[in-house]
């Protein structure tokens, strides 16, 4: 039987790996070199920092992040010393689809601009980018993309460069990994010299990782209103996030974007099948069952006398009400850590079904492409 040591809040797994392994669970910050030293694999979430201090001289032979992001796990040690690691690309790249729809409809709603015929920049076109370029295709906003690894390999017709992005866009995402040196570096990727290219009135929205962005040049880029504002998910320094661009923010959340319910047993359920294929243990194609369903799972929508983008607007938010989460961060800054680890039931599009009174096709069509069980 392997023994397992496993972050106690990755979601849906306790009672899976008993079955067929010895699993020890810990809070990922407080896992320690000391406690693998009869562990044959790890289990974590972005908040362990696993690197030769965690595992030298450990048994350990098998390393899996549930997350997307892998920048916690020094990867050139693992390989250099024959563990093999993982992570779980692609498990919530459709709850930061709903997260960017939620705010994008709100910056569309408040500011009363619509978003058909805007241009939104794509920085970094992988899972998650991909996503998000669906989502900005079905609004019918124009949509630029910036992928240095891709374009290289794919060539150059569909993507632009950096600077032609921020310069043309009127609101510029960001989706790339956290790399800190070499060819494609994004730590700092955004300063005061690219904060100044940007549109004046353009919007800001990063849901990758917080060192992708230099912190003092954003607040400077907001106090001067251009960009006009930000959406911020993910922060330098976290959980200790800067008070002052928490204030500055239009919308500020605790690195929840990709916090769905079905990204969670995305993740655990990617993280699990790597585990057993390397072991070679029992379970196929494992997916947990015990996924709770949303709370009002059907809604029905009257859309005479609305606007297209309202009608997608009140689907959207009552899937998900991304003013909740602002309202918790603002109201409770030191809690960031809590409100992540506490962070309630999300369930993404797919998991609703919505009756739609006197709409027209075009709406129909909309919120079926964003995967909304549709019926008239």
């Amino acid at each position: 039987m392997i023994r397992i040591v496993a972050d106690d809040k990755i979601p849906f797994l306790k009672g899976q790996p008993e079955m067929w392994a010895g699993i020890k669970y810990m809070p990922g910050q407080k896992i320690t070199r000391g406690a693998l030293m009869e562990a044959d694999a790890l289990l974590i979430r972005t908040r362990t920092e696993c690197d030769a201090g965690l595992l030298d001289g450990t048994p350990v032979k098998f390393v899996a992040t549930a997350t997307i992001g892998f920048d916690h796990i020094d990867t050139g040690y693992c390989v250099r010393n024959n563990i093999f690691w993982t992570n779980a690309p692609g498990c919530n790249s459709s709850s930061v689809q709903q997260y960017i729809a939620a705010a994008l409809l709100k910056i569309a709603a408040e500011e009363k601009i619509g978003l058909k015929g805007r241009t939104l920049g794509i920085i970094g076109v992988g899972n998650v980018g991909s996503k998000i370029e669906k989502l900005a295709r079905i609004l019918e906003m124009r949509v630029l993309l910036n992928d240095p690894p891709r374009a290289r390999v794919e060539g150059e017709d569909k993507f632009v460069n950096l600077a032609t992005l921020v310069r043309e866009s009127d609101i510029v995402t960001v989706h790339v990994p956290l790399k800190l040196r070499g060819e494609d570096a994004t730590w700092h990727l955004f300063n005061n010299e690219l904060f100044r290219m940007m549109k004046k009135g353009a919007w800001f929205i990063n849901t990758s990782r917080g060192e992708v962005v230099e912190t003092n040049s954003l607040k400077q880029a907001l106090a001067s209103r251009k960009p006009l504002s930000a959406v911020i998910d993910v922060w330098e320094n976290e959980p200790f996030i800067d008070r002052d661009l928490l204030k500055m923010a239009f919308l500020a959340t605790p690195h929840i974007a990709g916090y769905s319910t079905d990204g969670k047993a995305n993740g655990t359920s990617m993280v699990v099948n790597s585990l057993c294929k390397f072991f070679k243990l029992p379970p196929k194609e494992w997916y947990p069952d015990n996924v709770p369903p949303p709370e009002n799972p059907a809604l029905t929508i009257e859309c005479k006398g609305k606007e297209r983008e309202a009608v997608i607007g009140e689907a959207v938010g009552h899937t998900y009400n991304i003013d909740d989460d602002d309202n918790k961060l603002r109201s409770d800054p030191g809690s960031f850590e809590k409100l992540r680890g506490d962070y309630p039931l999300r369930r993404e599009f797919p998991a609703y079904s919505i009756q739609l009174k006197g709409c027209d096709t075009d709406v129909v069509r909309i919120l079926e492409d964003l995967g909304f069980n549709i019926y008239t």
